[in-house]
């Protein structure tokens, strides 16, 4: 049951979350630092909320990846809801001015990679599934 959830969904969810829900004061919440770390070198590593929520988003890109490689049945709803959580994010990207924003760019984009790559997958692996007499 799990398995057919678009994983792309968290990361929208989550910037929805801190853009709408969380911010009151109308100033740019994924730039906010959630740690800094002093290098050896003399610099400093500094993460913020935008770059973890771009980070997760391509940790979840891999395994929505791994889900493409499944032949079964579920797979083909896989791939409606993953272009239903595209859609989602492009209509949200035209339509909403405070999603134009470079994070949720880049986050639309893995979602396109994902459709785009589990349909070509699909098509592939079954391409192979053929068998002729």
């Amino acid at each position: 049951m799990f398995s057919l959830i678009p994983l792309l969904i968290i990361p929208f969810a989550l910037f929805n979350a801190a853009l709408f829900g969380l911010t009151g004061s109308g100033a740019d919440p994924f730039g906010a630092t959630i740690f800094s770390i002093s290098m050896t070198s003399g610099g400093s590593f500094v993460l913020s909320y935008g770059n973890m929520l771009l980070a997760l988003g391509l940790v979840l890109l891999f395994f929505e990846m791994l889900k493409s490689t499944r032949t079964n049945n579920t797979s083909v709803i896989d791939h409606v809801l993953s272009t239903g959580v595209f859609i989602a994010f492009l209509v949200e990207f035209l339509l909403v001015a405070s999603a134009a924003h470079p994070i949720f760019f880049l986050l639309m984009l893995m979602a396109l990679i994902d459709v785009l790559a589990g349909f070509s997958v699909s098509i592939r692996s079954a391409g192979r599934d053929v068998s002729y007499n």
